[in-house]
């Protein structure tokens, strides 16, 4: 497998390799390790092998629709598919198969992406560590003991394991990020509006975003550019100029103030986890950056403020599944026991927990103390922000609390997996870019994430700053239990 699809595009345009080739190594890969990892839901064999040939006539004719042009690639199974089982993680859209495709698929398509399969997830995107999906837990190719992260743990997974050199995850409280951190790859979060979320199964709405998962920095700034841009089919996406994310990533960091964010540290936070991202920033400070220490002190409750929005959005949103329309349809003797019988059947704990939750919320009586009070303080969160960005170009943390832990130890205590997310929670808040580069290994040998954020449509110092991290770390990609399996 090339180094990413950077190196890939550049053997592909100069006859090295094919785009079949390319393929074959992914499916390979997969084969040797989804009975491991159960990283995948749905492989295409047939149908990306279809794709793959067309690319490989494309570029024998001379055409050439784009970098991700022959690049394998794959897609949280919340994305929308034409023709391909789509179930969100959840036993309630079991044998869904939609009839069209999420923008962000036909972007790909359209540039001549090579789509290998549908990746796990914690049901409807609710959870951290991918133990919630109706089909099994995914595990992580670093060690298959440990949880690769979640929301979006199966498209981390495959991306650090090679079985596709993008995938594509939603991150509605750091579902890219997390994981990304979690497996030892590049997983970015872009501001929220710029990537259509048509076709994107719904958990928050106000919330979620779709980004990518990558090997480097270089390869997420241009599977950015492809997937980004005005959709009319969305009425929250952003119809402005759109930034080069690719533009910086040469420039280095010498000038720029970088805010260290005081809340995100301390207590909760791994040893090795601080060892490695006060090393990163002392390298950052060689590389002619003036550190910030900076204090948002609406930091320490977004977590309570966002476990009301999401769940009060998502009991609006998963009030579609009700059995009569599509998916699951468990017969009862009233309409009414009909619905009640299916979402029993098929949704999960989870879900279930975060629905009643919302509902909750927003009943008569609770709205303005709970909900309302909780948009308040995104208000002050972004309000913390904007004060923030006054004083520096970007901020940085850990992008977890700790590195991938043990499979099964949070999934009896809620309130410890949900805080598997407090670093990433406070961007999506406020609707910001944020990514996530490995810059190491811990004494266990399982990869640290540093997060880089961003002010709204700032995706081109966020890259620059995240490529300096990158050089700075020289981190390789090198999953251990993947090499086993090899």
């Amino acid at each position: 497998m090339a180094a990413g699809l950077a190196d890939a595009g550049r053997l592909l345009r100069s006859g090295e390799i094919t785009a079949t080739a390319l393929l074959e190594e992914a499916l390979g890969t997969a084969s040797r390790t989804e009975a491991q990892l159960h990283a995948f839901l749905t492989i295409d064999s047939e149908g990306a092998r279809e794709a793959a040939a067309q690319a490989d006539a494309d570029f024998a004719d001379g055409v050439d629709f784009g970098p991700l042009h022959g690049i394998p690639v794959a897609l949280k199974d919340n994305l929308c598919t034409r023709g391909l089982e789509t179930t969100a993680g959840s036993q309630i859209l079991a044998g869904y198969v939609p009839p069209y495709d999420a923008t962000v698929v036909e972007r790909l398509r359209h540039g001549g992406a090579v789509i290998v399969g549908k990746t796990n997830l914690d049901e409807f995107a609710m959870g951290s560590s991918t133990e919630n999906s109706a089909y099994g837990p995914t595990y992580n190719p670093w060690d298959l003991s440990r949880v690769p992260g979640g929301s979006s743990g199966g498209s981390a997974a495959v991306v650090a394991a090679g079985s596709a050199l993008l995938g594509l995850g939603s991150d509605t409280g750091g579902s890219i990020r997390q994981p990304a951190s979690l497996c030892g790859v590049v997983g970015m979060k872009p501001t929220y509006g710029t990537v259509s979320r048509y076709g994107l199964i719904a958990f928050a709405s106000s919330l979620d975003q779709i980004g990518p998962f990558t090997r480097t920095v270089e390869d997420s700034a241009i599977a950015l550019s492809t997937i980004w841009g005005h959709d009319p089919l969305d009425s929250t996406s952003y119809a402005g100029k759109y930034p080069d994310p690719v533009a910086g990533l040469e420039r280095g960091v010498d000038g720029l103030k970088v805010g260290i964010v005081t809340e995100l540290s301390g207590e909760g936070f791994e040893p090795g986890v601080e060892a490695a991202t006060g090393d990163m920033l002392g390298r950052l400070e060689k590389a002619g950056v003036q550190l910030v220490e900076v204090s948002l002190p609406t930091f320490e409750i977004a977590l309570s403020a966002y476990y009301l929005i999401a769940p009060a959005e998502a009991s609006s949103n998963l009030a579609r599944f009700d059995g009569i329309r599509y998916g699951l349809r468990v017969e009862g003797p009233t309409t009414e026991e009909l619905m009640a019988r299916t979402r029993a059947e098929g949704f999960g704990p989870e879900v279930t927990r975060r629905i009643l939750l919302g509902t909750y919320s927003l009943s008569a009586g609770y709205y303005d103390a709970f909900y309302g009070q909780a948009q308040r303080v995104r208000a002050a969160i972004q309000e913390d922000f904007a004060r923030a960005y006054d004083l520096v170009d970007v901020l940085v943390s850990p992008t977890s609390p700790t590195v991938a832990f043990e499979a099964g130890a949070r999934t009896s205590d809620p309130l410890a997996m949900y805080l598997s997310d407090i670093c990433n929670i406070p961007a999506n808040m406020a609707g910001h870019p944020a990514m996530t580069v490995p810059i190491g290994l811990d004494d266990s040998g399982l990869p640290i994430g540093f997060q880089v954020m961003a002010p709204p449509l700032g995706e081109q110092i966020m890259y620059q700053v995240a490529a300096e991290v990158e050089r700075q770390a020289a981190f390789v990609i090198a999953p251990t239990a993947v090499q086993v399996a090899r």
